[in-house]
């Protein structure tokens, strides 16, 4: 059964992920469809993407297993191809979260547009509790959607932050109900589609182009703390007890 699961109805494309039974973690082969869904040709009549995920949680982030057995190289270039085809998306781009975005899932639906969330939904990156830190690429996403405070909140404490207080600091577009988020959802993918679409589209590029500034900062200074961290034992610890369901001993090595 493939990990990803395109539908189509009329001008809105939505890509579902399809793993869960694994909360949709992010391996190797579910990244690869993502990325070919989100790099693939807009026909004449698209005008919004859709991203969802199949079960309880929209994202659990970078699946556990795979990421312990390439811990030491520190490669995520596959989250960054990913999250980098949903920033450049021509079309607009909602995240429709009903359940818990962690990690590389809190990342793919702050990489989104507009987000419209169930108010059970969490959002939150745990890194620092399993020993790992954010790379530049997607730390500095965190700071555009969030802002400092709410960014050193989610980062150094690694717990999830409820979407209700996300909406109240304006930081997400929607937070209704959970049985109302499929009306809601409805309603803000319909204003998109009924939009014009080269305004939309021309907005989505402007957007991203106003940003890229960020793009020029040297920070390889904090490259090499980022990849101290991923290569630490603390690191091979921390997975090692998330895995294992138990808390990590930490030794700062």
């Amino acid at each position: 059964m493939s990990k990803v699961i395109i539908e189509k109805s009329g001008p809105v494309k939505t890509i579902w992920m399809n793993r869960p039974e694994k909360r949709n973690a992010l391996d190797s082969e579910l990244m690869r469809e993502m990325i070919d869904a989100l790099q693939a040709p807009v026909a004449a009549e698209d005008r919004v993407v859709v991203i969802r995920g199949k079960g309880n949680v929209f994202c659990a982030g970078l699946d556990m297993a795979e990421r312990r057995e390439t811990i030491g190289g520190g490669n995520a270039s596959g989250i960054e191809v990913m999250l980098r085809a949903v920033e450049l998306c021509p079309l607009p781009v909602v995240a429709v979260v009903h359940g818990d975005a962690i990690a590389g899932g809190n990342e793919l639906a702050l990489h989104c547009d507009l987000v419209v969330a169930s108010d059970k939904a969490r959002f939150g990156m745990s890194l620092a509790q399993v020993g790992l830190a954010p790379n530049w690429f997607l730390a500095k996403k965190l700071m555009e959607v969030l802002g400092p405070v709410t960014t050193r909140e989610m980062l150094l404490l690694g717990d999830p932050l409820p979407s209700t207080k996300l909406h109240a600091l304006g930081l997400i577009a929607r937070c209704v109900p959970a049985d109302q988020l499929e009306a809601e959802a409805s309603k803000v993918v319909d204003r998109l589609a009924a939009n014009a679409p080269l305004s939309l589209k021309a907005m989505k590029a402007l957007t991203v182009k106003q940003l890229e500034f960020r793009d020029g900062i040297k920070h390889d200074d904090v490259d090499a703390l980022v990849q101290a961290a991923m290569k630490s034992q603390d690191a091979q610890e921390g997975m090692k007890a998330r895995l294992e369901k138990r808390t990590a001993k930490f030794q700062g090595r």
